[in-house]
């Protein structure tokens, strides 16, 4: 029971790191921010606090003795937590804790419906390591391009206030709209790359990706493969950006997510699969 404690202190960690950021995010940027000594730095530590407690949760609910229980809230609970990482992390160098304002809280619930609605779907210890890999490659996407859609959102408010010349509020402290669109891209090609050897290695471990069971899921991955290929394709030839960069993102992202969490959603939790 030890670590249900320790899923909600994750939790309530996440939504303080969050609440924190955003009162950076926030403040009157004439004044100094000085929330009891709090630094960008310090908060992401706090952040991090939460990621362990966080991991300490699911290694709780993953590890069985079957192998690894992969049910619909859990594979959530494990992308929201590969997210808060790989975005902390980066926060170290990068101007992304704005992210973690919107990111944080959100993984916070997702720790909660975890622990909440215990799921049962279970990849077992003697399967190929092909279809781990590939389940690994498939949550780093999910992961970076789940950022990525966040980023976008981010950048489509900063792009809509310049675009009507209301540069004011918590706009001011976001990094200039070519430093975002620039991050923005750099997570979409770490996806890319991440979801191309998902696909490589799906096809080796799978002997038919279309049978019945997966053709959904494998032509909804493709599709979105296209899409964000496409995205980096007109960003090199083209240079895309601004309002058509974000749509493409959250177009991937949507088609991405209805190949994996949709189609879980509807054999776990509707079809009782």
């Amino acid at each position: 029971m030890t670590y249900i404690f320790t899923g909600f202190f994750a939790a309530a960690i996440y939504s303080l790191t969050g609440y924190l950021l955003g009162r950076r995010l926030f403040h009157d940027r004439t004044k100094p921010f000085n929330e009891a000594g709090l630094t960008k730095t310090r908060i992401i530590i706090i952040g991090l606090l939460a990621v362990v407690l966080h991991a300490i949760t699911l290694y709780n609910n993953l590890i069985i003795p079957e192998g690894l229980n992969l049910g619909f809230f859990n594979a959530m609970s494990l992308i929201a937590w590969l997210m808060a990482l790989l975005l902390l992390l980066a926060a170290f160098t990068n101007p992304l804790e704005s992210l973690g304002v919107f990111l944080l809280p959100m993984t916070g619930i997702a720790v909660c419906l975890e622990m909440l609605f215990p799921g049962q779907h279970t990849l077992m210890v003697s399967q190929a390591l092909e279809l781990k890999l590939h389940i690994l490659m498939s949550i780093l996407a999910y992961s970076l391009f789940g950022l990525a859609a966040i980023h976008a959102l981010l950048l489509a408010v900063q792009d809509n206030h310049l675009r009507n010349k209301r540069p004011g509020g918590f706009i001011r402290a976001l990094p200039p709209l070519q430093t975002m669109e620039n991050l923005l891209f750099q997570m979409i090609g770490l996806g890319l790359a991440m979801l191309t050897l998902s696909l490589i290695t799906g096809s080796l471990y799978l002997d038919n990706m279309f049978e019945q069971r997966l053709a959904h899921k494998t032509i909804l991955s493709m599709t979105a493969w296209v899409v964000f290929a496409t995205l980096l394709w007109g960003r090199w030839k083209f240079g895309w950006r601004g309002k058509k960069a974000i749509r493409w993102t959250l177009s991937g992202f949507i088609v991405l997510m209805l190949a994996y969490l949709g189609s879980k959603w509807v054999a776990e939790i509707i079809l009782g699969r």
